[in-house]
Parts: C-alpha cells; sequence; structure tokens
C-alpha cells in the first residue's frame, strides 16, 4: 500500500493531465483548418500522443480507484474485528484535535 501523501500526488498528477489533454485538444481543434503537409503531420503526431496520455490516465484512474477500494476494505474489516479499538483510536484523535484547536 503506497502512502497516503503519494497519493494526493497522483491526484494532482491527474488533474495536471487532464489539463494539458484539454489544452493539446483545444490546440488541435484551434490548428485544423491551418493548411500545410507539415502542420499536418505535426498534428498527427500530437494526436497520437494524446491518446496515448488518455489511455495512460484512464488505467491511473483505474489503480488508484482499486486501492482506494482496497484501503476502505481493509479500514472496514479492522474496525469490525476491533470496534473498541477503533472506538477508542477515534476519541484520542479527536482529543488531540480539540486541543490544537483550542490553542487557537
Amino acid at each position: 500500500m503506497e502512502p497516503l501523501s503519494d497519493q494526493f500526488n497522483n491526484d494532482q498528477l491527474m488533474k495536471d493531465f487532464k489539463s494539458v489533454v484539454a489544452d493539446v485538444e483545444a490546440l488541435l481543434k484551434a490548428t485544423a483548418d491551418t493548411g500545410g503537409d507539415k502542420l499536418a503531420e505535426v498534428r498527427a503526431r500530437a494526436e497520437a500522443s494524446l491518446d496515448a496520455v488518455k489511455a495512460t490516465i484512464g488505467d491511473t484512474q483505474e489503480s488508484v480507484l482499486a486501492k482506494t477500494k482496497e484501503v476502505a476494505k481493509a479500514t472496514d474489516d479492522y474496525v469490525q474485528e476491533n470496534p473498541w479499538r477503533s472506538i477508542g483510536l477515534a476519541a484520542c484523535v479527536g482529543l488531540v484535535i480539540g486541543l490544537l484547536i483550542s490553542r487557537r
């Protein structure tokens, strides 16, 4: 299981990729009427690269979703097996957060 900070980095990376993909799509649409053999070749390569990036993004999303479901299932199993420990841990976390908030 990867650390939570890595998952947030993955989420930000996914947002960045989606933004780049949207920008490239807009650029390709804007230059669609522009002529020239060289530009058509570059546009074709960009579209191929864009399709590859979209596939990678889809695979990464599926992977993150599967890991999230796995962690949720493991957490649920732990809470079901150890209800009093879970209650105690939640109470301790709540106490710490309460103390931190009251210091302000």
